[in-house]
């Protein structure tokens, strides 16, 4: 007889056994709509599939790659609770198609567009560059990230972000076509604004402040405040002169600064970093007083000098005209080099301007003033010719300091030229010192200052009305040139030539041959020697008319009818 318990647990039995056949045989398909995720248990796991049940009259077969992770193990265990999609089922033949990653990637949609809804925030990985930007995955779903959306700034390596996770905001999503935009610069701007509140409300001048370089110019550096870009000017880096900016800082480089003006209507910031340390300009007369000697590095050359440092932050100019005595420099490289240690002198301090006006040759006494002892003017000094031009020639005279020798300088009566026609480099010739001018750097000498100018005393040898002869030697449209002694010479005037109009003297003379002249004007001081042959003739035909009226009938053995006709016979000749 069985007991009152083992009835009911036989009823419940029997109930279990009747309710499970009507299941069966008339299955509940309320929560199986195609298109729905439902719940289903693992029953069986084998390489190829997974069974899943599903209360339906046969459990859904899955491919088993759908449960693998990235190694390629099954993730699921037989008795696990998985979601799956309903893909199709057959009420007829009592079969069901599920799919595990579908109802995943459903579910995911649904999680981004609240996510979306709710302006939250999503991680993901960038898996690879396509055109345009990125592709990213959202753990399941892969998103465009457009490359105007990965930072505030263009990125100079794309590929660098590559498998780097980063959170992101959902700009769009097409569920349909399966497709999520998403932007990591909104989220970027969003962090940059609160953070310049913060920073606005709290900046202030002379305040401290810490930043990192961001982008690099010629004429400064952008520093990246938080939130808030700061200008720190090239001026404004160093107390000494540099050229760019990158030779002091580096891009990403942490920087401590001090905010020299903020506009906070324009939220604009400079910054300063030589601030940072006192002015090495102040009391700079008493570190450097003029006439001070020191030593220094080049730092720069440029056209017009050399930049030499003479302490950090500290910089002197050197003139170009302030590095010798006695060379003429076309640029500063003919003399130094830039980080080559020189001797410099302080010439001049302008505090107010920050220049420092140095000397190189000051180092040195001024040769020309050792020169200018040495060889006072009137010394005859002998040199090598150095160098030969058409104006004249150079003698060496000390180290550095050339005499010039003007081609007029060589001799008093021949023409020269070119000094080449009588000398060549190398010559040693003995001069005399004419003038030493310091100030302006000019050393001249004379050669033919060594002997006595001859025309000195032409006045005298060759005075006005002397008859003189002397040899023909050129032969012009204007004159005849005549050579009265060697190296004097005087002209004949072609208005001197003849009492009748002469035209062309070369129809009437030739080079070389002996002529008498007369002396008609003479002068030292200019060099100059007039002379006539017109004058000449005409006092012949005064001689010969006074003696032919002085009345004699006997001059000289002749008649007086001999004069006559001999007259007559030299206007003749003269006419033709």
């Amino acid at each position: 007889m069985l007991t009152t318990t083992e009835l009911e647990m036989g009823c419940d039995a029997e109930m279990s056994f009747e309710s499970a056949l009507e299941n069966y045989l008339n299955p509940d398909f309320g929560n199986l709509e195609e298109g729905a995720i439902v719940k289903g248990e693992v029953v069986r796991i084998t390489d190829d599939s997974i069974l899943v049940d599903v209360n339906f009259k046969s459990e859904g077969q899955l491919p088993a790659s759908e449960f693998r992770d990235v190694a390629g193990n099954i993730t699921v265990k037989v008795g696990d609770k998985v979601d799956v999609f309903v893909v199709r089922k057959n009420e007829v033949e009592g079969t069901i198609s599920l799919s595990y990653e579908k109802a995943k990637r459903m579910q995911l949609f649904d999680q981004l567009e609240a996510v979306q809804e709710k302006n939250s925030i999503c991680k993901g990985r960038i898996m690879r560059r396509i055109k345009g930007g990125y592709t990213v995955d959202l753990g399941g779903v892969e998103a465009f990230l457009p490359g105007s959306h990965v930072d505030l700034r263009p990125v100079p390596d794309m590929d660098a972000l590559v498998n780097q996770e980063y959170e992101f905001r959902v700009l769009k999503i097409n569920r349909r076509r399966s497709n999520v935009i998403v932007s990591r610069r909104v989220l970027l701007e969003e962090e940059r604004d609160s953070k310049r509140q913060d920073l606005l409300g709290t900046l202030a001048e002379n305040q401290m402040v810490k930043g990192r370089v961001k982008n690099i110019t010629e004429y400064g550096v952008f520093v990246d405040l938080g939130g808030l870009d700061g200008l720190l000017h090239i001026t404004d880096m160093s107390w000494k002169r540099i050229r760019h900016p990158k030779e002091m800082v580096s891009m990403g480089q942490e920087m401590e600064l001090r905010v020299l003006s903020f506009d906070r209507e324009n939220q604009k910031v400079s910054l300063g970093l030589k601030q940072l340390v006192s002015d090495p300009w102040q009391d700079i007369t008493l570190k450097f007083p003029t006439g001070a000697h020191l030593s220094g590095k080049v730092t720069n050359l440029v056209d017009y000098g050399a930049f030499v440092e003479l302490e950090p932050g500290v910089e002197g100019l050197v003139h170009i005209s302030e590095m010798s005595w006695t060379r003429r420099l076309r640029h500063p490289t003919q003399m130094v080099k830039v980080g080559e240690e020189v001797d410099v002198v302080i010439l001049g301090v302008d505090q107010d301007k920050k220049r420092i006006s140095l000397g190189m040759k000051q180092v040195k006494p001024n040769p020309w003033e050792v020169v200018a002892e040495k060889f006072p003017e009137g010394t005859i000094l002998e040199g090598a010719i150095k160098n030969i031009t058409e104006f004249g020639m150079f003698i060496g005279i000390e180290d550095g300091i050339d005499g010039l020798i003007h081609v007029s300088d060589i001799s008093w009566t021949k023409k020269i030229r070119h000094p080449s026609e009588v000398y060549q480099v190398g010559d040693m010739v003995q001069a005399k010192v004419l003038t030493v001018d310091q100030e302006n750097e000019k050393f001249t000498l004379g050669i033919k200052q060594l002997m006595e100018d001859p025309w000195s005393y032409v006045p005298d040898r060759y005075p006005v009305g002397a008859l003189v002869d002397g040899l023909i030697t050129n032969i012009t449209d204007f004159g005849v040139f005549v050579e009265v002694e060697e190296g004097i010479e005087g002209l004949v005037h072609v208005s001197e030539i003849s009492s009748k109009k002469v035209k062309t003297p070369a129809e009437m003379f030739k080079e070389g041959v002996n002529i008498q002249v007369k002396v008609i004007h003479v002068s030292a001081e200019e060099r100059r020697l007039g002379l006539s042959i017109k004058q000449l003739k005409e006092d012949e035909e005064r001689k010969k008319s006074k003696e032919f009226r002085s009345g004699s009938s006997d001059v000289g053995g002749q008649s007086l009818g001999d004069l006559i006709k001999q007259a007559s016979e030299d206007t003749q000749a003269e006419s033709e």
